[in-house]
């Protein structure tokens, strides 16, 4: 037996919101391509405008999968977005140019997966759980492959786990007249990777937390779509922020202070956002007039 707790209604249709997501989400990470394109980086950004668009999504789906319940599932749907996800991000960044379709068809199939075995198995008996877990998995992944794009520049498994290259010299036989040659062997180096250095676990729990905190924040009888959203995109930049950070470790330096600006701008604009259709959500919930602040007009 389940019993459901209404959310929000009204707003944008779940399905407008997903296309929208996986639109974004989609064509965000392929933009990145323009750095192999044009042979600068400046373009990674749009990996972390493609995590974003797919957080956005992810956090109505959370919304609508965790109205069956109190709430507390919150956390977990988010770490299981992540698991699921991630299995499908590394295995999806093989296939070349083809890697964020690949993803996102391999992370709704584990999802779906997941969901058949939450819901038939373990009998967890909510109706709308296979279709969230497929979605969550694919916002999951698509999270992981838009930051791990914007960080490296680029979406393909060479580029996330080679960190650099080494050259190797042996000395070889004597050549004639009694020259002495060597062996030169390229070698790469993998410990300074985005995965080999760990940077996607980082990259992990960034997306995680950035996924289930909205709806977690503004769970209550007075949650609004447009408040939840606007939080999902304010968290998601300030995630852009931290993973352009870590940027500087592989790009060059116009190239991550780019996408520092970027995320600082959209953060900014987001916070705004959402401190003022808090104030409207609580000045509506209260029936009182808007706290007047000091130096504001309101």
């Amino acid at each position: 037996m389940t019993v459901k707790m209404e959310a929000s209604e009204g707003g944008m249709p779940h399905n407008t919101l997903m296309i929208y997501g996986i639109v974004v989400a989609v064509v965000g990470t392929y933009l990145t391509y323009l750095n192999v394109v044009t042979g600068i980086a400046v373009f990674s950004f749009f990996g972390g405008i493609a995590a974003i668009a797919a957080l956005w999504w992810g956090s109505d789906t959370i919304k609508h999968l965790c109205s069956y319940g109190l709430g507390t599932g919150v956390p977990s749907a988010g770490m299981v977005a992540f698991g699921s996800g991630a299995i499908a991000m590394i295995a999806g960044t093989k296939f070349g140019l083809a890697s964020p379709i690949v993803t996102l068809i391999l992370a709704a199939i584990l999802g779906a997966v997941i969901g058949y075995i939450a819901n038939s198995i373990i009998n967890m008996n909510i109706p709308v759980m296979v279709t969230s877990l497929m979605e969550m998995a694919v916002v999951g992944a698509m999270t992981m492959l838009g930051f791990a794009a914007m960080c490296t520049g680029t979406f393909m498994f060479s580029g996330l786990v080679v960190g650099g290259m080494t050259l190797s010299m042996e000395p070889s036989a004597g050549a004639a007249g009694g020259a002495q040659t060597f062996l030169v062997t390229v070698l790469p180096e993998f410990a300074g990777s985005l995965i080999g250095g760990a940077a996607l676990a980082v990259i992990f729990f960034l997306g995680a937390m950035a996924l289930q905190h909205p709806f977690n924040a503004c769970l209550g009888p007075n949650e609004s779509q447009d408040r939840t959203l606007m939080l999902a995109i304010e968290v998601g930049f300030l995630s852009m922020f931290v993973v352009a950070v870590m940027s500087y470790a592989f790009l060059d330096l116009v190239s991550a202070t780019v996408g520092v600006a970027i995320s600082l701008i959209g953060w900014f604009y987001s916070y705004k956002q959402y401190i003022a259709l808090s104030k409207r959500d609580a000045y509506d919930w209260l029936d009182a007039k808007p706290i007047r602040e000091v130096g504001g007009d309101q």
